[in-house]
């Protein structure tokens, strides 16, 4: 036997011992996390545990903002919930046998449907944590240094009612991405089939593509469009997002490396407000709602191999669409749909966390609310026709990642549950959580409060938790029966275009979009009401019970108030989204005469200029912008007149 054969025996067998004690630590840490979560304490002695757990996970959470200190921290927290869950699930079982406690039948129905709630949150969570234990970040991939081994790319911009204000600045956006012309290839394809589309198409150098139909709207475009093209990869832009210059610089070098990568995925980032941003005046200062998936969520997936493509922003190997038969068109998700074929026929799909283009966010919150459903219902459409935990050629972590996202839809009826559950003691005098309410608080509250900080922990600023429960709460009511609806035949519902660059031209209260938060709303102030005879003398005997539904109530209340303030639309008359952008600027008045001052905002309509001096001029008038270049030494001339305002 030779030494190099020696060393590597005795290398396997070093492989083979240490897998071997990995097995054995692990199932001795499960024994050890199973007997301590399933020990019998009395509640005084589970309130000292959880307060110690709570003291030490504090103290943890504090000394550093290491990956281990976070590690430990999760599972912390699985420990406090499975712990609270065993002993909630034993509780149950309990009250069910003693025919003292049995409350009948109504009862029972309460107290299942609250278990189940809780339960499917416990699942919701442990996913969560497994989804996003380990961020990937994903670096760029360099390009040969020679352009000529640069690869062809045929970008796609589908495109169906949205108004040519909004699709024209992503074309030539997407025209002027640094790629040699001759090898990027720029198409709008248009299932509007409009004139002056055609004629833009024509005078910018663009590439113009119509169908005779909508057959499965925008999948079925741009496999219409497929057909025609030949490049190996394909980029696709929603028409309102509009591509940075080093887009394709920053994503096509993975394609190049890794030959079995089927789709590469950047952020959807959005330079306008969402509903929630912009009708409660926090833009910019609370987490944009889909922060939390591109932010965290989408970087934990490419750990795992399972990053999602989101139907924009995104570079495709034509291969691989190719082998599962173009975008998939079953489902009304047809992105998320297309990578998990991919990713069943053995390609890798990835994500780089860095905004490579920005586009508009919903307006209105009826819009916003109507975009989400189609999300839902089409992720339980995709759990219906290829659940991923059947699905054959995924890997175990892969099915989990996109399972939770599936199910992570589901949320409506938990939600509605949780917003409702006080009330069940408060106003119909029935039980819902059997069990002393001193134990109910002992075990509840190390769950409560630790899930909470290991969230703030992983999420960071992408989500905070008050804002999740607003975000869940705004749309169960109108995903619950798209999502059950589709559990049930997920053929029922169509696609809907979510429109984009519109104006609310007056400040009004959407009565109809906020319907079931006022009912609700009405509900627990109705259970805070009642609940001040119920502790003074119907319930004297139980004043802690009353205390702990009450704060449940208020904090649902708060919720619920917040919710129903998203739904007062504040005006915008503005078409264009003005940008925060400082810049010196000249101003030529007709007179001749240059005003220095310097930008406070801008966009494609219009801009905000502050004077270094006072200026006498009539207000409406016609100038023209100079901006000089950022070396100095000529002007750059905004050749086309303009009338604004002037505010001295």
């Amino acid at each position: 036997m030779t030494a190099t054969g020696l060393w590597q025996d005795i290398g396997a067998g070093e492989n083979i011992f240490t897998k071997f004690l990995r097995l054995v630590f692990l199932l001795a840490a499960v024994v050890v996390f199973y007997f301590l979560a399933v020990l019998p304490l009395t509640w005084p002695q589970q309130a000292v545990c959880g307060l110690l757990t709570l003291l030490l996970s504090m103290a943890l959470a504090r000394t550093s903002d290491s990956y281990l200190i976070t590690l430990t921290l999760i599972m912390m927290s699985m420990f406090c919930t499975f712990r609270y869950g065993y002993w909630r699930i034993t509780m149950t079982v309990r009250y069910f046998q003693d025919p003292a406690t049995h409350g009948g039948a109504l009862d029972a129905f309460f107290v299942l449907t609250l278990v189940l709630a809780e339960s499917y949150a416990f699942v919701i969570l442990f996913l969560g944590y497994f989804q996003t234990i380990w961020p990937l970040r994903r670096a760029p991939v360099a390009l040969p240094d020679n352009p000529d081994e640069w690869p062809h790319v045929d970008v796609l911009i589908p495109t169906y009612n949205e108004p040519l204000d909004v699709v024209r600045y992503t074309a030539l956006g997407a025209l002027n991405m640094d790629w040699p012309a001759d090898k990027m290839h720029v198409y709008i394809l248009d299932d509007g089939r409009r004139k002056e589309f055609e004629q833009f198409a024509f005078e910018a150098g663009l590439g113009y593509k119509i169908r005779s139909d909508n057959k499965h709207a925008k999948a079925g475009n741009i496999n219409t469009a497929l057909k025609s093209m030949t490049a190996p990869y394909v980029a696709i832009f929603d028409c309102d997002h509009v591509p940075t210059r080093s887009f394709l610089q920053m994503t096509m070098g993975w394609f190049l490396r890794d030959q079995k990568l089927a789709m590469l995925q950047t952020p959807h980032h959005f330079y306008s407000p969402d509903p929630f941003e912009r009708n409660l005046g926090q833009f910019r200062i609370i987490p944009n709602e889909g922060e939390l998936f591109y932010g965290i969520v989408q970087d934990g997936n490419d750990f795992w191999n399972a990053s999602f493509f989101c139907g924009s922003c995104a570079v495709l190997r034509r291969t691989a669409l190719d082998e599962i038969g173009g975008i998939a068109v079953e489902t009304v998700t047809e992105d998320a749909h297309t990578s998990l074929r991919m990713q069943m026929k053995g390609w890798g799909t990835a994500y780089i966390n860095i905004p490579q283009a920005a586009g508009l966010a919903t307006e209105r919150l009826s819009a916003h609310v109507g975009q989400r459903i189609r999300w839902a219902r089409g992720m339980i459409q995709i759990l219906r026709t290829d659940n991923p935990l059947f699905a054959p050629g995924l890997k175990f972590p892969q099915r989990l990642c996109y399972f939770n996202a599936m199910c992570h839809f589901m949320y409506a009826v938990p939600r509605l549950i949780f917003l409702s559950a006080p009330l069940i003691y408060l106003i119909l005098s029935h039980t819902n959580v059997p069990g002393y309410w001193a134990a109910i608080l002992a075990y509840a509250m190390p769950h409560l409060v630790l899930s909470n900080v290991t969230n703030s922990r992983i999420q960071g600023e992408h989500r905070h938790s008050f804002w999740n429960e607003v975000y869940e709460t705004v749309l169960s009511p109108y995903i619950l029966l798209p999502t059950m609806m589709a559990l049930i035949n997920p053929k029922l519902g169509k696609f809907n275009v979510t429109a984009k660059g519109g104006v609310v031209k007056r400040t009004f209260f959407d009565t109809k979009i906020a319907q079931p938060f006022l009912i609700l709303l009405v509900f627990n102030i109705a259970g805070l009401v009642i609940a001040i005879p119920r502790f003074l003398w119907w319930d004297r005997d139980r004043p802690g019970t009353v205390i702990m539904n009450v704060i449940w109530c208020v904090f649902n209340i708060v919720i619920l108030g917040v919710c129903t303030a998203v739904a007062r639309e504040m005006k915008q008359l503005r078409t264009t989204v003005r940008i925060s952008i400082v810049t010196p600027v000249m101003v030529k008045l007709p007179d001749g005469r240059l005003i220095a001052g310097e930008t406070t905002d801008m966009s494609s309509g219009g801009t905000c200029i502050k004077f270094n001096e006072s200026v006498e001029a009539g207000a409406l008038m016609p100038v023209r912008l100079v901006f000089p270049l950022p070396s100095g030494e000529i002007l750059a001339v905004w050749s086309i007149s303009i009338f604004f305002r002037i505010n001295n």
